[in-house]
């Protein structure tokens, strides 16, 4: 099999060519996102890797198809960058479900204790010789209330570890998991509830139609004054604008964001030498209660083996005409 990799990073490489060893499939790795423009290189292929940033629209899928493309892997959850209706079943997509929900449930509290004890703050005092504690008090997060928004496998971790500091946790999924909430000592509720006990908000939950924008001026207005808002789901659950709202008003005490909506053409790179020419994230960086992290959630040496590893097992069950594990459901 010949696979076309596309927006390939250096640990890419890395880890995908030292689990290939075992498939010994051609990987032709390509810096380039996959785009309109780009699109192109995936001629001669059999298979097209992307990930979240890809672009895999209509018209990149017919291109795709006339390419005789078997399969787009993606090697990442999410497949909302995926035009599904596009495909017409004719090519599959799969995904990788779950690589380390550790790993996103980690940061997710990594995010909440350093928003809440001022360690970035903390860090760059201490670098200048500044060692007051002005301005550096947080909380005792025994006690206090955390939603959870979507229990799948990460936020039912990370239910798990807010317990473990002594919280309520409340959550809320449409498709509540009884059993995980026994086991990992969280209590589900209706989203208003949530919104209104809760002292810190995280989401976990999967962009859809249902939930764009779950966090906008009138979810906000249900909360707290001086909320946490943590997302390391998906960026377009929060309204950026209303956010940044609520930060100025003072509804929104703290904002943690693994994730941005308009992170494509940032995100994963060193742009440290230009100009950020997006003005909601450039104003967003200017408050000294929001910590931005560059989708990074996952990036632990235990989840990349993982992607690696079912991503390339997805690609053998296709050159083996086995039944595909992790297909994304077409619209025929």
């Amino acid at each position: 099999m010949k696979i076309a990799f596309f927006d390939a990073k250096p640990y890419d490489r890395d880890v995908f060519d030292a689990l290939n060893r075992e498939y010994g499939y051609t990987i032709k790795y390509f810096e380039t996102k996959l785009t309109p423009d780009s699109v192109a290189l995936a001629r001669g292929y059999d298979v097209v890797c992307v990930f979240v940033n890809d672009t895999v629209n209509k018209e990149v899928i017919r291109e795709l198809i006339g390419y005789d493309i078997q399969m787009i892997a993606l090697r990442c959850a999410g497949f909302n960058n995926v035009d599904m209706e596009a495909t017409r079943c004719k090519i599959p997509v799969v995904r990788v479900p779950a690589y380390s929900p550790h790993a996103i449930a980690e940061h997710t509290v990594a995010l909440i204790l350093a928003l809440n004890r001022k360690i970035y703050r903390a860090y760059q005092r201490t670098r200048e010789n500044n060692f007051s504690l002005n301005g550096l008090m947080g909380f005792d997060m025994y006690g206090k209330t955390a939603g959870i928004i979507g229990t799948g496998k990460i936020g039912i971790l990370t239910g798990g570890i807010l317990n473990g500091f002594g919280m309520r946790v409340l959550a809320y999924d449409p498709y509540p998991d009884p059993k995980a909430a026994d086991e990992y000592g969280f209590e589900y509720t209706d989203l208003k509830t949530l919104y209104k006990e809760s002292q810190i908000v995280s989401l976990h939950c999967p962009l859809t139609k249902e939930t764009e924008y779950l966090i906008n001026e009138e979810t906000l207005a249900l909360m707290q004054d001086g909320v946490m808002i943590i997302n390391t789901g998906r960026g377009k659950l929060v309204d950026t604008r209303a956010l940044i709202k609520g930060l100025k008003m003072g509804k929104v005490g703290y904002a943690g964001l693994d994730v941005y909506e308009e992170e494509r053409d940032f995100f994963f790179e060193d742009q440290s030498d230009m100009i950020l020419t997006d003005d909601i994230l450039a104003r967003l960086l200017t408050f000294n209660n929001v910590v931005i992290t560059s989708h990074q959630g996952f990036f632990t040496r235990e989840a990349l083996d993982s992607i690696a590893r079912t991503t390339l097992n997805n690609i053998r069950e296709l050159s083996e005409g086995k039944p595909l594990s992790h297909q994304v459901t077409c619209k025929s």
